[in-house]
């Protein structure tokens, strides 16, 4: 077993124009005094990390670990969810998701996607310089529009879907595989990969690649009605990132799981503060204690009631709680027996 690390922080949702969420140094330090150990980063704002800098230069990497390692905390892991997201995009989706890519791209799908591919090859080699054993992403999704088999789904159109996704993050994944780092697709509505059925599906394409590998996020999991325990007692080998983050799902005699076209704060399912949703976390630490996961507990704040601030404050705090400092001595050593292999026989009779 191992004691899982933290409390960490990603920083996405609190990266904005305002002190003390506009640059590395003030960030950390906030996070520092609410009781954070680390910070998950995104790589897409210069103001926190050049990623083609730091995939290319190790002086680099260093100078950047050591600002963020002098204000008292740790890199846990780098994410690249937005540029993952562009690996793969269903045309109906183009527009929109041209926002996440630099504007020289826009309107231009093939160029964007060679972007968002080059983009995952420096996270892999930049997190090898930053000395990081795993990263975070988003799969991408060709077959989204599809997800609900109406109007019927022409014969072999999932298929060929997975093919072409695997076809993109082999290479990709072979990168990672040569930086000995873990590729962790957090498994999210949106992407082809969100849950355990299509994660298995993408890993048979790409011959089960010791890298396609999983973080775990249990909110997503009760927006899908899945069974999170279950879940990792099935996937607990491929789990290598753990987002700890909370949801809510009340279904009503109106809505369900689609939601209805609602704004979050009105649908059945919607994503809460630590504490304030359904997620049963103490059986998930243990689980993940039980099982060795050897990462971060990193909290991602998304809530459509309590404000960022006090929930990260009371993130950190419910991460440390729940945090199992695991036994180095079995509970009943102190009765144990000679372990005389002679007297084993003679207690069995032969």
């Amino acid at each position: 077993m191992k004691t899982i690390k933290g409390p960490g922080l990603f920083i996405a949702q609190f990266i904005s124009d305002d002190a003390p969420f506009n640059n590395l140094e003030s960030m950390c330090s906030w996070a520092k005094d609410l009781g954070y150990k680390g910070i998950q980063i995104p790589t897409l704002d210069p103001r926190f990390i050049d990623l083609k800098l730091a995939a290319e230069s190790k002086d680099y990497a260093d100078d950047l670990k050591g600002r963020i390692n002098a204000t008292g905390l740790e890199i846990t892991e780098l994410s690249t969810h937005l540029q993952g997201q562009l690996v793969a995009v269903n045309p109906a989706y183009d527009t929109i998701f041209d926002a996440f890519a630099p504007k020289e791209l826009h309107g231009h799908p093939k160029e964007r996607t060679a972007w968002a591919i080059q983009q995952l090859k420096y996270a892999a080699q930049a997190s090898k310089n930053l000395g990081l054993k795993a990263h975070a992403t988003f799969s991408g999704a060709l077959l989204w529009p599809f997800v609900y088999p109406w109007p019927q789904r022409p014969q072999n159109l999932v298929e060929t879907g997975f093919k072409e996704l695997a076809r993109r993050w082999k290479p990709i994944l072979d990168v990672f595989d040569e930086n000995d780092v873990d590729a962790c697709f957090e498994l999210h509505p949106g992407e082809d990969l969100h849950d355990g059925i299509t994660y298995e599906m993408f890993l048979k394409e790409v011959n089960n690649h010791p890298r396609a590998c999983i973080l775990f996020d249990p909110s997503h999991s009760v927006l899908q009605c899945l069974n999170y325990l279950e879940f990792l007692d099935i996937y607990h080998e491929r789990i290598r990132m753990f987002h700890v983050k909370d949801a809510e799902f009340n279904p009503t005699g109106k809505q369900g799981v689609y939601g209805g076209y609602q704004s979050w704060i009105n649908r059945a399912g919607r994503f809460r503060s630590l504490g304030d949703g359904q997620v049963d976390f103490k059986s998930i630490f243990s689980k993940l204690a039980q099982y060795g996961f050897e990462g971060w507990a990193v909290l991602e704040w998304e809530c459509v009631i309590k404000n960022q601030v006090d929930g990260a404050r009371e993130g950190a705090e419910f991460i440390k709680n729940h945090i199992i400092k695991v036994t180095e001595k079995a509970f009943d050593d102190f009765a144990s027996a000679s372990g005389d292999q002679n007297y084993n026989k003679k207690l069995l009779g032969i």
